[in-house]
């Protein structure tokens, strides 16, 4: 009945129709026992690689995304699913052309669950992962995690300063952001459209940007 409902909801809770039993059984810790809520599993849909397309955030780090087929997974239309890492990609062997699984995790992100290897073209090749940044061509690393004692599975941009363009565009968009200033009426699209503007030449009499 989950898909007849005017909402959505990703579980149910069962629960003692009954308060005097409610109380016999009490509580543990900060959980009821006369209570356990039941997650449904994930909306799954099936759908093709149409191209891998790498993300750079504003710390460098470059994320991997897949480009696919639009399919409806649970009322939603979804186009594009995360591929996490370079190392995601290593171990289920993602390439493009691929027929994927895709699962819209804790129903809200999509991700490649898993790939149809009997639908694998014969001339299907490797995804390689870039070891050199896409936007300023700087090499890309993989830092050594202290804590753990091994290489952190994201590979990073190794520009410092502002010499990246996307890691630039990235900085100022999380600097208007809610999270940082909060500067009301400056989102992603604006910040975008600012730096557009400084490799564009205008009237001196009109502003001028350093």
């Amino acid at each position: 009945q989950r898909t007849d409902l005017d909402f959505d909801i990703d579980g149910i809770v069962y629960k003692i129709n009954d308060f005097s039993l409610q109380k016999r059984l009490g509580n543990v810790a900060n959980a009821p026992r006369w209570a356990i809520a039941h997650k449904f599993s994930s909306n799954k849909a099936t759908s093709e690689i149409l191209d891998i397309d790498i993300q750079i955030g504003r710390t460098g780090a470059l994320t991997p995304v897949a480009k696919i087929k639009p399919i409806n997974i649970g009322g939603v239309i979804v186009s594009n699913a995360t591929l996490h890492n370079e190392d995601e990609i290593f171990r289920k062997d993602i390439r493009v052309g691929d027929t994927v699984t895709v699962e819209r995790a804790g129903d809200v992100i999509p991700h490649i669950l898993s790939v149809d290897l009997k639908k694998r073209s014969k001339k299907s090749l490797k995804f390689i992962f870039p070891t050199k940044c896409p936007s300023c061509n700087s090499k890309t690393i993989k830092e050594f995690n202290l804590t753990t004692k091994k290489k952190d599975a994201v590979r990073r941009c190794s520009s410092e300063g502002y010499f990246c363009e996307k890691i630039s565009i990235e900085k100022l968009k999380h600097f208007v952001s809610k999270d940082a200033f909060n500067i009301d009426g400056f989102g992603k699209k604006i910040v975008e459209s600012f730096w557009k503007l400084k490799f564009i030449k205008l009237p001196q009499d009109i502003f001028q940007l350093d």
